[in-house]
């Protein structure tokens, strides 16, 4: 294989911006096999966008042409794992969308299917090229931090108004979407915060639902994470708060680490805070401390291009995938447990999360849901912001 034929099912927001990286010759090696969307109207569109690419109305169809050697999945959540294992068992390899499913039931099987079919399995965590989480994760790996005491991440800055949750019929149920907050906007810090610090054992969380708006999925979480080794760890995020903060905050034996506006800055101890207390004697005392900016591109990576060159590289040499698929079970989990805390009143167990238990009350969400949209026209960002 000298190039890789990505299909695309799903045009929606991300789909479109996909299909327009590839099609401008961003992904060396990447070129378009296929476009697959089930309105008739998309595919009217796309065949004057792109003369040369076929398109279909059907996934399956489309997996078996032959005219395609991966795919990327694009589409509602819930659709995610079936779309993907269809895709395996036409022998495809696959990038799916975050996240990788609603519930971790599915997303289990997705892995397996995945396994099974010895195909090349990724995910579009895109923020996971971005330099500054790459160079904290290697800051934490290599120890500089010592053990981690304490992480609080305040990621509020996904105000979505009202038109948002009305633009589409699929948004911000629990039938369609899955969920709010937690499964649109957050994925993604849901899996940096697990590739940077690992899965904790527990969560207990606090849950609103249709706070700020008229939808019945969460708007506002509070959640407590704990670690087997002491480490706890504080996860607050919204749609409902403008402009929202963005600032992640780490306490540790070195001193204080804190990410925002893309920069990492280290309140660094000279010496360890515990090493510091063994032989300090001044009752006010406490570890010499410098201010150090730690150096790190702030570009923010190349996002979904830098996905997508990843997996053309794994594909033609053999290399290891930066965001394999098979990793999108655990921000889910975390996610699922979230929401099943809350909707429990209890801790979630996160290594031995109840998967059949969460889906029997995701069910129950589903079937008492008595909300009905009319789909409006609102202004959409080209660039796939979800």
């Amino acid at each position: 294989m000298e190039q890789v034929r990505l299909g695309i099912v799903g045009i929606g927001n991300m789909g479109t911006a996909h299909a327009r990286n590839v099609s401008e010759g961003k992904v060396p090696k990447m070129v378009l096999g296929a476009l697959c969307d089930i309105l008739p109207q998309k595919r009217e569109a796309l065949k004057k966008q792109y003369p040369d690419v076929p398109v279909f109305a059907d996934a399956e169809e489309m997996y078996k042409s032959g005219l395609v050697d991966a795919v990327i999945v694009a589409v509602p959540h819930y659709d995610h794992p079936p779309l993907v294992i269809k895709a395996f068992e036409y022998g495809l390899n696959v990038i799916t969308e975050k996240p990788a499913g609603v519930y971790t039931k599915q997303v289990l099987e997705m892995n397996e299917a995945a396994e099974k079919s010895g195909k090349l399995f990724g995910i579009m965590y895109n923020q996971r090229t971005n330099p500054v989480y790459q160079k904290l994760r290697q800051m934490i790996q290599r120890g500089d931090l010592g053990h981690i005491k304490r992480i609080c991440w305040i990621i509020t800055d996904w105000y979505r108004p009202q038109c948002y949750h009305d633009s589409c019929t699929w948004r911000s149920t629990w039938k369609t979407e899955g969920g709010g907050a937690l499964i649109n906007q957050n994925p993604h810090q849901l899996d940096l915060w697990q590739w940077l610090f690992g899965m904790p054992s527990r969560i207990m969380s606090h849950v609103s639902f249709g706070k700020y708006y008229d939808i019945e999925v969460e708007d506002d979480v509070t959640a407590f994470l704990e670690y087997d080794n002491g480490t706890t760890g504080v996860y607050i995020t919204s749609t409902g708060e403008a402009p929202g903060t963005n600032r992640l905050e780490i306490s540790c034996d070195m001193g204080t680490v804190t990410v925002e506006n893309n920069e990492i800055t280290f309140r660094r101890n000279v010496v360890s805070e515990r090493e510091f207390n063994k032989t300090n004697e001044v009752i006010f005392g406490s570890p010499e401390c410098w201010t150090c900016k730690i150096p790190a591109d702030k570009s923010g990576g190349e996002q979904h291009v830098g996905i997508f060159k990843d997996f053309t590289k794994a594909l033609l040499t053999g290399s290891e995938l930066l965001a394999p698929g098979y990793e999108g079970i655990n921000g889910l989990t975390i996610s699922n447990a979230i929401h099943y805390s809350a909707w429990t009143g209890d801790w979630a167990d996160v290594k031995n999360f109840p998967h059949e238990d969460f889906y029997r009350i995701l069910q129950e969400k589903i079937a008492a849901s008595t909300v009905v949209k009319e789909e409006k026209q609102i202004t959409v960002n080209t660039e796939g912001t979800y």
